[in-house]
């Protein structure tokens, strides 16, 4: 006589009823990189006349020197100040919103209201930091490495594969900004955001002018998240965030490294951004909304602040 098997195979047996797949009912976020870039925004309206759509910020310019040695009897020419510059930063509304049903929250084997809430926030958070390093990037001091060359301006499909950022990078974006008189963002040193991969390249570099073991910090100033230490000058953050595309020559990979002190970036806000709770009005009370809402905008201020690197790096894509 054949034995029957009381199994999970066959379709007749007990086991294929109440054997059932498992599910892990704590659910785990996606990967995510802390926000930034909208820190390095430390320029704000102090005296705003009124609100407005737009803001404008201006900056006075300092007479020319004054060198030739004044006649004793000669009442000497006065001179005109000089008009002021201004920046402009416009405002715009910003948000996203998600609506949810009554069924999903009866049916599903995780409470999603705090889970969407927290994605909610963090979109929030993600998007603002998107909207801040676009206008970073955008900033005109460019310098390159193409072809192994440290090239002022130049043109991002000209960089090559091979090339990666080095401390000769480091040293002339601090020189420059030394030059142009920008205040430092954390006592004598500049901010640096960089690509871990570029980052990675920096640090591997050999010979006597490579990157060397920064001091660990003595003092109690703060510390950026991602911070990796200091040298030539800046203070470097290493993050994910930072822009790249294969814009490169050969579609090679470029990565933007950037370099800024203070007043770098503007914003100017009407409505803080926020979380929003929705009403919910539908007619048998089945949808919920939840989303977040700002208005704000940002500008680069000074020019002279900020400098941009491009370069690629050996780590394959």
């Amino acid at each position: 006589m054949v034995n029957a098997y009381t199994d999970i195979l066959s379709g007749a047996s007990l086991g294929v009823s109440l054997v059932q797949t498992a599910y892990d009912r704590a659910v785990e976020f996606a990967l995510r990189a802390q926000p930034m870039f909208r820190a390095v925004a430390d320029k704000r309206p102090v005296q705003q006349a009124m609100p407005g759509s737009s803001v404008v910020f201006q900056l006075y310019a300092d007479l020319p020197t004054a060198t030739t040695a004044l006649t004793e009897n000669v009442d000497p020419d006065s001179v005109a100040v000089p008009s002021t510059s201004s920046v402009t930063v416009t405002l715009a509304e910003y948000g996203n919103a998600t609506l949810t049903t009554r069924k999903l929250r009866l049916f599903s084997l995780s409470d999603v209201d705090p889970a969407i809430a927290d994605i909610v926030a963090f979109n929030m958070a993600d998007s603002l930091d998107s909207i801040f390093l676009t206008e970073l990037r955008g900033g005109t001091n460019v310098v390159r490495e193409i072809a192994g060359t440290l090239t002022v301006g130049g043109a991002t499909v000209s960089v090559t594969a091979t090339d990666k950022l080095a401390s000769k990078h480091v040293r002339y974006a601090v020189a420059r900004l030394r030059s142009n008189k920008v205040v430092p963002r954390k006592g004598t040193l500049y901010w640096c955001s960089l690509h871990p991969e570029v980052s990675h390249d920096l640090r591997a570099e050999s010979g006597a002018g490579g990157w060397r073991v920064p001091h660990e910090y003595q003092s109690g100033t703060e510390i950026w998240a991602g911070e990796i230490g200091t040298y030539e000058g800046a203070f470097f953050i290493e993050s994910p965030r930072n822009y790249s595309a294969t814009d490169g020559a050969s579609s090679a990979k470029v990565h933007r490294t950037l370099f800024a002190g203070q007043q770098a970036l503007a914003e100017a806000i009407a409505e803080e951004p926020h979380t929003v709770i929705g009403p919910v009005v539908d007619k048998l009370m089945r949808f919920r909304p939840l989303g977040w809402y700002g208005v704000l905008g940002t500008k680069r201020y000074r020019e002279a602040a900020l400098y941009r690197v491009e370069t690629s790096t050996t780590i394959p894509t």
